[in-house]
């Protein structure tokens, strides 16, 4: 009976832990997008609309030129790479859809009125589907191209596009966190299984051989 009581009392506090973890985290979250949306320079909103909106755009077009320039040239290395950031954009897009719909978190305008929305949103808030976009396109264009005058612009503007979703109120910074966090991963992941499948290619063509 004791130990029941023990085991009762140690859950107890554990939830009481837990729950005053995630009010604190919560209460972090709205108060850093309240400092960078509530008294905002409002005459930005039309640039950060516009670095919002590249976001799609961007991410399509990347992988769609950078293979028109391998069609061009007939350079099979140039099509790979086109073709691993449009794997990327692929697998991003389905994590990012697979954990709006799961967790379904109401939009920051949604839930506090002082939050003012700057920017059209569809969908549920976490993650932010444009920041995981926007990294995913980065990751991956700068892993095809390690180049710091790829690297640096590529993750300026997925930064970029980043801020602007909060400065626009349409998502929380832990949206935007997990969104870096799932467009950084899935080109992480694409880059990973496509090494662990051109080795077991190359192992198959050595054993024919």
């Amino acid at each position: 009976m004791k130990n029941k009581k023990k085991v009762f009392a140690k859950v107890n506090l554990i939830v009481l832990l837990f729950c005053m973890t995630f009010v604190s985290a919560q209460n972090i979250d709205i108060n850093i997008l309240r400092d960078i949306n509530v008294d905002r320079n409002k005459n930005l909103d039309p640039t950060f609309k516009l670095v919002t909106n590249s976001a799609v755009p961007f991410s399509v077009a990347t992988p769609l030129i950078i293979y028109s320039v391998g069609l061009i040239k007939k350079d099979s290395t140039i099509k790979k790479q086109a073709i691993f950031i449009g794997e990327t954009f692929l697998v991003n897009a389905f994590v990012t859809t697979a954990l709006k719909h799961t967790v379904k978190r109401n939009r920051p305008f949604e839930t506090y009125q002082d939050i003012d929305k700057a920017t059209t949103s569809l969908g549920d808030s976490f993650p932010s589907g444009h920041t995981s976009l926007a990294f995913a396109t980065a990751t991956s264009l700068s892993m095809a191209y390690p180049k710091w005058y790829v690297i640096a612009p590529s993750f300026v503007w997925a930064s970029a596009i980043a801020y602007s979703r909060m400065h626009s109120g349409v998502h929380y910074p832990s949206d935007v966190v997990a969104g870096a966090i799932i467009g950084s991963g899935s080109a992480y992941l694409n880059y990973k299984v496509n090494k662990w499948i051109n080795k077991k290619r190359s192992k198959k063509i050595s054993d024919y051989k």
